[in-house]
């Protein structure tokens, strides 16, 4: 194990649906992952509210759809499926006739899952960006639906579809983790308080948002600033580096390009191994 690249270090993984596969990629090449869900995902508690939004979704006539995440439709096909009732069929077949404007890549990854695409992927991946690429359009009496994320109501967003006259049916099929998880996110703040990881490795912006959601509770942001400055912060791509900028970090690694988590797991080695890794990375 000694010769690994990673051999040695305690890297921080704060990630959710795909801990399994970052944390892998890292324990072959000799790191010691700690693990942490920052960004744990739930189904909503009440499904009724998401029922009926199929059903509306279902039954009538819309011209778009906006999807924020590719969560949301992963949750929204289990959703359909456990209605019954050909629930699941029924909407695939609805989401092929409407135009959907997708947030970025996630998204739209979700839906060729079903065999779709995005007819409209946003100008950047962020409600600013959904926001920007729509406002030049005439969007008065344009029925839209939207898939939040998480309990966030978005206001900003559907304040600008409102205005812009259009008719707006919103859906929230998943929720963020509870006050067992967050206790979790505390145990990782102490082990990066006293020095026993090496690096931090964000894969989304939402970590960062949680982790800061968290850490002013315990510790207070500016102390949680300090104890990350302490530690290489690695990020997967410049969405998720803007966020931690915003609060005044550096980032220390991040793909040049592609940025998903296997030029993320190169960057590392790269920092740690002495050498870059060309390829084998599987």
């Amino acid at each position: 194990m000694s010769d690994l690249p990673l051999a040695g270090r305690r890297v921080a993984l704060p990630e959710s649906r795909e801990l399994d596969l970052f944390a892998n990629m890292l324990l072959k090449r000799g790191a010691e992952v700690v693990r942490c869900p920052l960004v744990a995902i739930h189904d909503a508690q009440d499904q009724q509210p998401i029922r009926d939004w199929l059903n509306r979704f279902n039954s009538q006539p819309w011209d778009d759809f906006i999807v924020l995440t590719g969560e949301g439709i992963r949750r929204l096909l289990t959703a359909a499926e456990r209605a019954g009732d050909n629930v699941r069929e029924k909407f695939i077949v609805r989401l092929a006739q409407v135009r959907k404007i997708t947030r970025g890549p996630k998204p739209g990854a979700a839906l060729r899952t079903v065999g779709l695409k995005a007819d409209l992927v946003a100008v950047e991946p962020t409600t600013a960006g959904i926001i920007r690429t729509l406002q030049s359009e005439d969007l008065r009496g344009r029925r839209i639906a939207v898939q939040l994320y998480g309990s966030d109501p978005n206001l900003l967003l559907m304040d600008f579809l409102h205005e812009a006259g259009a008719e707006v049916a919103a859906v929230a099929p998943y929720v963020y983790a509870d006050d067992v998880e967050d206790a979790r996110v505390d145990a990782l703040i102490t082990e990066m308080a006293a020095g026993r990881l090496d690096v931090i490795a964000f894969t989304s912006a939402t970590q960062v948002r949680r982790l800061f959601q968290i850490g002013r509770r315990s510790v207070g942001e500016q102390a949680l600033c300090d104890i990350l400055g302490r530690l290489k912060i690695a990020a997967v791509g410049p969405v998720v580096a803007s966020e931690l900028h915003e609060r005044g970090l550096q980032v220390d690694l991040m793909p040049a390009s592609s940025f998903f988590m296997k030029p993320l797991v190169r960057e590392l080695v790269r920092e740690f191994g002495g050498k870059p890794e060309v390829d084998g990375l599987h």
